[in-house]
């Protein structure tokens, strides 16, 4: 984090690279068949955004309690609810290593926090991402078999991550 940088400014870094990292995943992703995860919903901006360019794929989401837009609510068969150090692994028996996509908007506003509960979810998310899935996450995540990638065009370093298996 700059200095010189608003708390918008920082916003508006977080969105374009949440928006242009997911674009180049759907993308990269589109021949796979796996579902796709979508780990904490919130208002469902990033959800509303994937439905919109996955047609061909299920996306699941994961959240503690689901308090999004109507317009951005997963149809509750798609909804995996409760807290995602008991959902995650869980979903393993249920789904494999499958996911061809996966999405983690999980973080505060506290660094310390977050980085903390990436390196507790990290092993939690790598036995559902496919061979070849990719994991795109607003935090920096804590990986032993995933390579992480370049960002795209049009991201922000160090506002978004990519990782595949």
């Amino acid at each position: 984090m700059s200095d010189n940088q608003s708390r918008l400014d920082l916003f508006i870094d977080r969105m374009v690279s949440q928006r242009a990292c997911l674009d180049f995943a759907i993308s990269e992703t589109s021949d796979l068949p796996g579902p796709v995860i979508e780990l904490g919903l919130g208002n469902g901006r990033t959800y509303h955004h994937m439905k919109k360019h996955i047609l061909d794929r299920p996306i699941y989401v994961f959240e503690r309690a689901v308090a999004s837009h109507p317009d951005s609510t997963p149809p509750e068969n798609r909804v995996i609810l409760g807290d995602v150090r008991e959902t995650l692994p869980a979903s393993v028996d249920r789904f494999g290593a499958a996911a061809s996509l996966i999405h983690a908007d999980l973080g505060g506003h506290s660094r310390e926090k977050n980085d903390a509960f990436a390196k507790l979810v990290s092993p939690l998310v790598q036995p559902l991402l496919a061979p070849g899935g990719l994991m795109v996450s607003s935090d920096r995540m804590y990986f032993d078999g995933l390579q992480e990638l370049p960002l795209p065009p049009g991201a922000v370093a160090g506002r978004c991550f990519i990782y595949r298996r």
